[in-house]
């Protein structure tokens, strides 16, 4: 199965599908919903995947967490509230009926308003191919890996010894991040395997990179900047007009080359402003 241009095996679809539509997963509620479904909040934190799936970033609301089959034991009317919920709350993964009961029948219409529901193993059984390349592929531009002239890897080799091997894939799991992913293309062991944070990235900047750098030359990292100086997001080009950036830490986000041009556009956000190094220089 290919999504965005980019193999996915078939044990990490399983693990996609896991996170995608686990069997027990948070319910974000305030405290007279937790009390009409008659379900104590409880405060443990997502693993990350979930984290990401459902965007739960930093919400500072309660949360309650059920089973599918817990939750097919409510009354319709609380299932109905507890779905409303997710969506005036702000959690994701809440698509409506009309898109998916034409593929998955009176099961969605059934499960709660009948306007939206949640994905539970159940539902995405026999259609996991589809709703998760449609899930990853919203919104995304594809790998563009496979167009690299041989010649441009050749020449990046030399300063980005692991780009290649990272171009076109996704990670084992939530956690690897932007940072990491420059790191790992220059070469540092494990960089590209664990959610880096600020310090070190910019400990490696400082002692690998000078200011400067073109975007049509490979080893020049491109380094989003807030206005209060913090790095927001990074990628290095590759030479020939690509570069390889890793968009977000999530496990739908893969490790990817476009044009320099392409992950320029995908980072602009108002105020950042792009700063270049040059690795080795």
């Amino acid at each position: 199965m290919r999504v965005l241009n980019i193999v996915v095996p078939a044990e990490l679809l399983a693990r996609w599908a896991d996170w995608y539509a686990p069997d027990t997963q948070p319910f974000l509620v305030d405290a007279r919903l937790a009390e009409t479904v008659g379900v104590a909040a409880d405060p443990t934190a997502p693993p990350p995947e979930l984290r990401d799936t459902y965007e739960t970033y930093g919400a500072d609301v309660a949360r309650i967490w059920l089973s599918e089959a817990e939750f097919g034991r409510l009354p319709r009317p609380h299932r109905a509230a507890l779905v409303r919920a997710q969506v005036t709350l702000g959690r994701g993964i809440v698509p409506s009926v009309t898109a998916w009961a034409p593929v998955l029948g009176d099961a969605v219409r059934a499960q709660a308003d009948g306007y939206r529901f949640v994905w539970w193993p159940s539902l995405l059984r026999g259609h996991e191919a589809r709703v998760l390349t449609e899930y990853v592929e919203e919104g995304r531009r594809p790998s563009r890996h496979d167009e690299v002239p041989a010649a441009v890897w050749a020449a990046a080799a030399r300063t980005l010894p692991g780009a290649r091997a990272l171009a076109g894939t996704f990670a084992a799991a939530s956690g690897p991040n932007c940072f990491g992913t420059v790191m790992a293309a220059a070469g540092v062991a494990g960089a590209g395997t664990v959610w880096m944070q600020r310090e070190p990235f910019e400990d490696w900047l400082a002692g690998v990179t000078v200011p400067g750098g073109r975007d049509d030359e490979p080893g020049t990292v491109l380094v989003w900047r807030s206005p209060d100086g913090l790095v927001q997001h990074a990628a290095v080009t590759l030479g020939g007009g690509w570069a390889l950036h890793k968009p977000s830490q999530g496990w739908m986000s893969p490790t990817k080359v476009l044009t320099v041009t392409d992950v320029k556009r995908s980072a602009r956000q108002p105020g950042r402003r792009l700063h270049r190094y040059a690795i080795g220089a």
